[in-house]
């Protein structure tokens, strides 16, 4: 079995949001950096306001002593074939090839909800066979190519998109190649009605990415009941940092140490920074993986109980 080994690096979210730009807009990187290198991360995910430039962004990085753990990539074969996407992807990624980063978190965008006033409910799926096996069949062919350019493709699962549930999740994987990786969100997959847990063990030989997201059941069970679009759910705080909601990062950290997980975890919380202040919650969030991380398993329990 392979070693567990992983890095803790955090997405700049909590200090500015890329769905919402107003949440965090005044906010330089720099802040962001500095910060999340104080708290003890060892890398960043791609923001906004990071340069696009590989030279440019190698530079910034280095004078944080930080590494770039990924960058979300728009995605849209859904509607368009494997090698349009191949020609559009090319900018992006040569910036995470050049810049040390193994693993491109695919977001899917065609025809997303996530950064509209549209309520969860009416987010495109794929309702029949056809459907699925046309769309797979271009997501393989397209982690082929980035896998043979050195980066591999990690799906991210996302509300308000054509992958959201623990259902989609298994057609899709299913349905792909060991090309295809899996990031593991915690929080998305959770406020989609699963259990990171059952996700984790039924596409273990899959994740090759996590990102650690808490959630808040009270503001999901709303945001479901009051028919919020994706972005309401956001700034009325339905996703924190780990330690902060009702994950249970303890057998999530615990599973992953069993199936010998080599990789990131990524901090990500959407929040409102005015109200979620970004060094408190990155913080907590660091500490929260910090100690499980290190901990040997007798004492995972009572971690749990204290956070």
């Amino acid at each position: 079995m392979t070693a567990f080994e992983v890095r803790i690096g955090i997405n700049p979210l909590s200090w500015m949001n890329d769905d919402l730009p107003s949440l965090g807009g005044e906010t330089p990187p720099e802040v962001a950096l500095t910060e999340g290198r104080q708290i003890g991360y060892a890398g960043f995910e791609l923001g906004n306001k990071f340069p696009r430039e590989p030279q440019a962004l190698k530079t910034l990085l280095a004078q944080y002593d930080l590494a770039l753990v990924s960058g979300w990539y728009s995605g849209r074969l859904a509607e368009r074939s494997a090698e349009e996407e191949i020609e559009a992807v090319g900018p992006h990624l040569e910036l995470l090839a050049k810049n040390g980063a193994t693993v491109m978190v695919y977001g899917e965008v065609s025809g997303t909800i996530q950064g509209s006033p549209v309520p969860l409910f009416q987010r495109p799926r794929f309702f029949n066979e056809a459907q699925w096996e046309r769309y797979a069949e271009r997501v393989d062919k397209f982690a082929r190519y980035t896998l043979s350019q050195g980066v591999r493709v990690a799906y991210h699962h996302h509300m308000g998109a054509y992958v959201e549930t623990p259902a989609d999740v298994d057609q899709l994987m299913r349905r792909t190649s060991e090309a295809v990786g899996l990031l593991l969100d915690t929080g998305h997959i959770t406020f989609a009605g699963g259990d990171p847990l059952a996700t984790l063990d039924a596409h273990a030989s899959r994740i090759c990415h996590v990102h650690c997201k808490d959630v808040r059941p009270a503001v999901v069970k709303l945001a479901r009941n009051r028919d919020w679009s994706f972005l309401e759910a956001v700034i009325n705080g339905a996703f924190t940092v780990p330690g902060d909601g009702a994950v249970d990062f303890a057998a999530v950290i615990d599973r992953l140490k069993q199936i010998g997980y080599r990789g990131w975890l990524v901090v990500e919380a959407e929040q409102d920074p005015v109200i979620a202040a970004s060094y408190e919650y990155a913080e907590k969030g660091y500490r929260t993986l910090r100690t499980l991380v290190d901990a040997p398993l007798a004492q995972r329990e009572a971690i749990k109980e204290d956070a």
